[in-house]
């Protein structure tokens, strides 16, 4: 298939452009390289890999490249509450008016896999599993954008939404930024962490197995077309103490401790049920553990260098 992926040099895209072409896809990037990454090096000897260094918010260059694609996955994205907050008009442009832009300019043939993130929950009810039907409250802009986008897109045929739980994993466009990157490489240097409201849960998923989720997406698109699936690790929804202790296990000398006054600024608290793409066939491949022991052998290799959104 023809398969057109927008920030497809990003955290995610790293990861899922080298899989879809050895699937033997053709997959046009585009990206802005705002980071200054060259996440895409490996696989550029790849004859079916097209790489267009550009903005999505170039109409005319999207609508050029979508005129090609059988599949969209627009991962372009300004991800995460700070940098949002940052620069709340280029998130606008980017994570909901150039994601709308999509859904309103593709043909009803094109197919369209788009990752939203399960933080729209915001705050969820204690002790119970956020489903796709669970009310969606988020509370940064970041949240906010991601669900109008999903909303929007899911108003068009031939739809898939993925509510990603929080990610972790290495990527070769890394981030620390992530709870779980963060968590583990504060460890490695310093030994330590204060927490603010430990008791605040969230779900996690590997970085691969998104991947694996938007080719299980792809190769089960018919079956799984214009719904919504909260993707994470159903055996991860965990404290930021719980996520601790699990680091711990493997970095005996980490130390944490609760913070006795203030607040996190990020509220988000819930817990997340991944029944429904479980019922599709689709399972995970890595646990928490997995990751954690990939992040100790990866962070040697770049201890010098802050990779963050922020």
């Amino acid at each position: 298939m023809n398969i057109l992926v927008t920030g497809g040099a990003g955290y995610l895209g790293s990861i899922l452009v080298p899989k879809l072409l050895s699937l033997g896809h053709k997959v046009t990037v585009i990206d802005r390289l705002m980071y200054q990454q060259n996440s895409l090096l490996d696989v550029c000897y790849h004859k079916n890999l097209t790489f267009i260094r550009g903005d999505v918010r170039d109409e005319n260059l999207i609508q050029t490249c979508l005129k090609k694609a059988d599949v969209i996955y627009p991962l372009a994205c300004l991800t995460g509450a700070p940098i949002c907050d940052r620069d709340p008009w280029a998130a606008k442009a980017i994570n909901f008016e150039a994601v709308s832009f999509i859904g309103k300019n593709k043909s009803k043939d094109q197919w369209v896999i788009f990752p939203n993130t399960n933080s729209g929950y915001g705050v969820g009810e204690s002790g119970m599993y956020c489903t796709e039907e669970s009310p969606l409250r988020p509370v940064s802009l970041y949240g906010k954008l991601k669900v109008a986008a999903e909303k929007e897109l899911l108003n068009h045929e031939n739809v898939i939404c993925f509510r990603l739980a929080t990610v972790f994993g290495v990527s070769p466009r890394m981030r620390l930024d992530l709870l779980v990157n963060d968590f583990v490489f504060r460890a490695l240097k310093d030994g330590f962490i204060v927490l603010y409201e430990p008791h605040f849960k969230r779900n996690y998923i590997h970085i691969r197995d998104v991947t694996k989720a938007f080719v299980h997406g792809l190769t089960h698109f018919t079956k799984m077309k214009n719904e919504a699936y909260n993707v994470g690790l159903s055996s991860a929804n965990l404290s930021k103490k719980e996520l601790c202790e699990s680091i711990k296990e493997y970095i005996p000398s980490f130390y944490f401790t609760e913070a006795k006054l203030g607040k996190d600024p990020d509220q988000r608290n819930y817990i997340v049920s991944n029944e429904k793409i479980e019922k599709t066939g689709y399972a995970p491949d890595y646990a928490l553990q997995d990751g954690i022991q990939e992040l100790i052998k990866a962070y040697p290799l770049f201890s010098h260098q802050r990779y963050s959104n922020i």
